[in-house]
């Protein structure tokens, strides 16, 4: 992929939206990453240059300045260019802003260098300087800071102008035309090489780079994901719990869903228990007196909209009054003060909070003349408090105080707050109360003797002479009260649930703008940037949310910034580049490579195009055959070897005898003992195959110097000229070793090194005679001009493997670093990708312990807008109450049992038995609701189409749901008779099913509680309420129902239920199972 590198260039202000914005800050990470490498190149041209300066004019022997001053003019003025170029890409903002400049001028200076170097201090031969534009070409893709497109047209105009230049210019001067265009044909093949090789390398270098970039791009984006996950979940958890339990629950729910258990599994004989006591505490209850006639008036919506007004305010009274909300029993409210830190005014917290709550009712009906009241209970005492259950967490508390505060609200006065004596004494008399007489109102008050008090409220007498002149529901016209009570409440405006969770900004779902200009203008911070705390109420504005990703994006830019390898690391060894991590380096070491056989074919390419130029300037001789054909044979095995896979996928079924050698490639890849020997036997073979015949030359004869060379000697010239061949098939087998971009620094330094000792040796120590004759053949009259230090062709091959030595040493540390550094971020984002997955998978596991997975979705989802409250009304649920009675009387608070504790671990686990019934697929409808003390409310039906449109489905199907509550009954009993094998008690379970339309809805801010109401949820709750032990109570339209399904009822006759009047029940017969046909409806 070409790199844009426009935007660092734009004056004009653009905005980008996040396609472009990655765009952008990949090019400033490639900007980055290339300033280190452009750095070594200009310091190690630098020191050549100085080098060479210093060869020429203290060391060699006999050479004059006189005769050598364009060399060393241009030598010198290119260095001063170099030296300046150096100072100002240390410059961070100049190197940004002259990108494309530098990298000019320097391919500018190099190819003048090198013309400069062809055309002075001696005779033009046809591969003069070869190697120095072979060197350019190189670099320009390797290290010059400029895309792929315009390393190209570089690397081209670089080799053409060598050929076209040095073929008109010798065709004049040469009398051997078919020696020269052997060797401009060799020339062409040299540069060619040069360019693929070249192209290849920044190919990859540029994939490996942008793959990298776009691996830790994600990586950002993920970890900015999982901390609004994580912020999420802990605003989720702490709505449905105090903090000191939920992360106990959390840390538990993480751990199991990362050992990949879905359900909670036992691994004990208890399953957790999340309750804890707390002392001196006071409890409020709190009922809406009236509220259930003005429901059965209201819409659905209406009906939300004003439990969640009502109970929002009061969720704010409770803050203000630093009390607790417990849980929403349909219109009851109940609330604890002291909890979760124990505060010496509780008492007076709750009184105070129970004269708000009815000030705001009493308000609210003299606002719209509906007749509503507050009845109020509190009293203070001790609490059992937690979480029971594996479903539908709530919190909510436990103890015979409890129960007391609960009859105190029901032997209350609407209107005022009922308070016991305990909770009097704790008053200190900052309130007045006056004796309540409260036995006649509620028979366990009376059975108990409890003496009780009514709380006088001063304000009472002045707002009623205040607003004794109006009444609102007798001015204007007629309104019904749900519409008055709708439209006053709104007023309030009370939040609604979930509102911080799905707020846009701080879930960071709409990608933030970015603003070129403003990082044009601001430098990139090469320093780590101090992570900010963050709160869990806090939300984070637009722009903050963009500051947050773009400053991440940043710090993730700086750590591809490739001088980041040699400043201390937490994951690298500054010096050896291994991870310090022995586990990491271990993975890294044993990591398949897919990319092998592109290594050992490009390393082909380099091996055919050096067997070209050696048939095109070295004599036929037997030993070239031999040598090639055998090395030939060996890359054909190795070639074979990493494409078998793919070979044997085109051809045709074979003989059972091949079925194996498919699995050679993939051995290959991904096991290192056999792939790193593979790929040093082929870096070998071009290195050692580059200069095996040389050591065959056929004999030249060496003229004597200072003689003429006669026409004879033209036989010899070919073994001669062949020699700086040689040296360039040696320089391309070098250039083989960056062709592997995986392998590691410390093989290639040990192949480079070899390889360059043993090129030095030979061609200036062994066979540096041919060297000298060939100048000698070249020079005949070395008297009148001495050949320059880059003319012989000994001094310019030690020169040349130096250079590429070097450079490929700096080229093999950068590779090695971007692919530390990508297969890190990799292994980063990996484990990031999973904890995100934990994450998800614990956020839908909370949501979906507040409401049903439908309904969670909604709120989960990332197109949900959340305007409006969350409701729907159904026209056929099925509600069940399943009580244990007995639990009352079993429960005890002493000091044998831990004041109460060992009584609820026993509910816990009847309760959280009940829950596993629900993981079970018969029971995929079963919704549970919420428990109440010792009762299990569920539900059926709620997955299905709402409204009116169940309808019009199959009149069986529509109602099948309705038996499968009926089989849920029947386990829940199923379930309690085995616990009450193991625990040796007698309980017995209470049920009570109804049928017909109910509204569901979320309500509550603070703490949303999913909930259904409707008439048929209070009949479902008498039907128990009014049960028999060990019976299921249905409805007569519910047994109807039950009995076109094939279940057995049994008629109980005509009962009085509160509120209901007199109604005809039934039982299920529990001991009878359906028949076969009837059954089958229900399947």
């Amino acid at each position: 992929m070409p790199v844009r590198q426009r935007p660092f260039f734009r004056k004009q202000k653009k905005v980008v939206g996040s396609g472009e914005k990655e765009d952008l800050f990949y090019e400033t990470s490639y900007c980055l990453s290339q300033q280190y490498p452009l750095i070594l190149l200009l310091l190690l041209v630098i020191l050549l240059g100085l080098c060479i300066a210093i060869i020429v004019v203290f060391f060699a022997s006999g050479r004059l300045f006189s005769e050598h001053r364009p060399f060393l003019v241009t030598l010198f003025c290119a260095l001063g260019v170099f030296l300046v170029i150096f100072v100002l890409v240390c410059i961070e903002p100049v190197f940004q802003r002259c990108l494309k400049a530098f990298s000019l001028v320097i391919w500018g200076c190099l190819v003048t260098m090198g013309y400069v170097f062809i055309f002075c201090s001696g005779p033009v031969t046809p591969w003069d300087q070869v190697y120095f534009f072979l060197f350019i070409i190189f670099v320009g893709y390797t290290m010059l800071p400029i895309s792929i497109r315009n390393a190209i047209i570089a690397g081209v105009l670089s080799s053409t102008s060598h050929i076209i230049t040095l073929s008109i210019y010798l065709s004049r001067e040469v009398t051997s035309q078919a020696d020269l265009a052997l060797q401009i044909l060799a020339n062409t093949v040299i540069f060619l090489c040069g360019n693929l090789v070249g192209a290849y390398h920044k190919n990859l270098m540029e994939c490996a780079l942008q793959e990298t970039y776009h691996e830790t791009f994600n990586f950002v984006k993920s970890r900015v994901k999982l901390e609004s996950e994580k912020r999420q979940q802990e605003h989720l958890l702490l709505s449905i719990l105090p903090a000191y339990i939920a992360m106990e629950m959390k840390a538990e729910i993480i751990e199991r869903l990362k050992e990949g258990q879905p359900k909670h599994e036992n691994t004990n004989n208890f399953h957790n228990l999340y309750i804890k006591r707390h002392k001196n505490v006071s409890i409020l209850y709190a009922d809406i007196v009236g509220f259930t006639r003005l429901a059965s008036e209201c819409s659905p919506k209406e009906l939300v909209l004003m439990l969640n007004e009502l109970f929002g305010k009061f969720d704010q009274i409770a803050k203000d009054n630093e009390c607790m909300r417990i849980k929403i029993l349909g219109d009851c409210y109940y609330c604890v003060s002291g909890l979760p830190v124990s505060l010496p005014n509780h008492a007076k917290n709750c009184v105070k909070m129970g004269l708000e709550m009815c000030q705001s009712i009493r308000k609210l009906r003299e606002a719209t003349g509906v007749d509503i009241n507050m009845r109020v209970g509190v009293h203070s005492g001790n609490v059992l408090c937690g979480v029971i259950g594996l479903q539908k967490w709530q919190y909510d508390v436990w103890s015979h105080d409890v129960t007391l505060a609960n009859h105190m609200e029901a032997g209350g006065v609407p209107g005022r707050v009922h308070i016991t004596e305990a909770t009097l004494s704790h008053l200190d008399g900052v309130f007045e109360a006056e004796e309540a007489f409260a036995g006649h109102r509620d028979p366990y008050l009376k059975e108990n003797n409890i003496r009780t008090y009514l709380v006088i409220d001063p304000r009472v007498g002045e707002e009623n002479n205040a607003d004794t002149l109006t009444s609102p529901a007798a001015e204007g016209p007629k309104i019904r009260a749900s519409v008055r009570m709708t439209q006053y409440l709104e007023s309030w405006g009370a939040a609604k649930p979930f509102a911080h969770l799905n707020h846009r900004d701080s879930l960071g779902i709409e990608p933030p703008t970015l603003d070129i200009d403003s990082i044009m203008n601001t430098e990139i911070p090469m320093a780590s940037l101090p992570h900010q705390p963050r709160t869990l109420d806090r939300v984070r504005s637009p722009r903050e949310t963009e500051d947050n990703l773009n400053e991440k994006i940043f710090q993730i830019i700086d750590q591809l910034n490739s001088q980041k390898q040699w400043k201390k690391s937490e994951d690298f060894n500054r010096i050896t580049l291994y991870f310090k991590e022995k586990s990491t380096e271990k993975e890294y070491r044993l990591s398949t490579l897919p990319a092998f056989k592109y290594y050992t074919a490009g390393s082909f390419f380099v091996f055919l195009c050096n067997f070209v130029i050696q048939m095109l300037v070295l004599p036929k001789t037997a030993e070239l055959g031999v040598s090639y054909a055998i090395s030939f044979f060996l890359f054909l095995l190795l070639l074979f070897g990493c494409f078998a896979g793919p070979l044997m996928k085109c051809i045709l079924k074979g003989p059972k005898l091949l079925h194996w050698v498919p699995s050679i490639s993939p051995a290959i890849t991904s096991r290192p003992w056999l792939r790193v020997p593979l790929g040093v036997l082929t870096i070998l073979i071009l290195l050692i195959m580059a200069l095996f015949n040389f050591f065959f030359l056929p004999p030249a004869s060496c003229p004597p110097l200072a003689q003429n060379a006669s026409a004879s000697d033209a036989l010899n010239s070919q073994s001669l000229y062949s020699i700086p061949y040689f040296m360039y098939c040696c320089i391309l087998g070098l250039l083989s070793c960056s062709i592997f971009l995986y392998m590691n620094f410390e093989l290639k330094l040990i192949l480079l090194t070899v390889a360059l000792v043993i090129y030095n040796v030979v061609f200036l120590h062994t066979h540096g005679w041919l060297s000298d004759c060939y100048v000698n053949w070249l020079y005949p009259n070395q008297t009148i001009l001495e050949p320059g230090v880059l003319k012989e062709p000994k001094l310019t091959g030690s020169i040349a493997f130096f250079t590429f030595f070097f450079a490929l040493l700096v080229l093999a540390r950068q590779n090695e670093y971007y692919c530390r550094l990508d297969f890190l971020w990799k292994k980063k984002f990996k484990e990031e990708r999973e904890e995100i997955e934990t994450m998800e998978n614990l956020n839908r596991v909370l949501l979906e312990n507040v409401l049903p997975a439908d309904v969670a979705q909604l709120f989960i989802g990332q197109n949900l807008r959340n305007e409006d409250l969350y409701h729907q009304s159904y026209e056929c649920i099925c509600v069940l109450f399943a009580s244990i009675p007995d639990f009352k009387e079993f429960y005890s608070e002493s000091d044998v049992n831990r004041e109460g504790l060992e009584c609820l671990r026993l509910l816990n686990e009847i309760i959280a038995d009940f829950d596993e019934l629900l993981s079970k697929p018969k029971f995929s409808g079963v919704e549970k609701i919420k428990t109440i003390g010792s009762t299990y409310m569920a539900a059926t039906g709620l997955n299905a189409p709402p409204g009116g449109q169940e309808a019009q489905q199959d009149g069986d199907r529509s109602i099948s749901h309705i038996g499968t509550m009926v089989e849920f009954a029947l386990a829940l009993i199923s379930k309690l008779d085995v616990i009450n094998k193991h625990s040796f008690n007698n309980f017995k379970l209470r049920v009570g099913i109804n049928h017909g339309p109910v509204v569901a809805g979320v309500i509550g801010a603070r703490k949303p509680q999913y909930d259904i109401w409707g008439n048929t949820v209070n009949v479902a709750s008498r039907m128990d309420s009014t049960g028999v032990l060990g019976k299921i109570q249905v409805t007569e339209e519910t047994a109807k129902v039950l009995q076109k399904l094939g279940y057995t009822c049994q008629r109980r006759g005509v009962i009085k239920v509160k509120g209901k009047g007199q109604l005809c029940t039934y039982f299920i017969s529990t001991d009878l199972a359906r028949s076969t046909p009837q059954a089958n409806a229900l399947n």
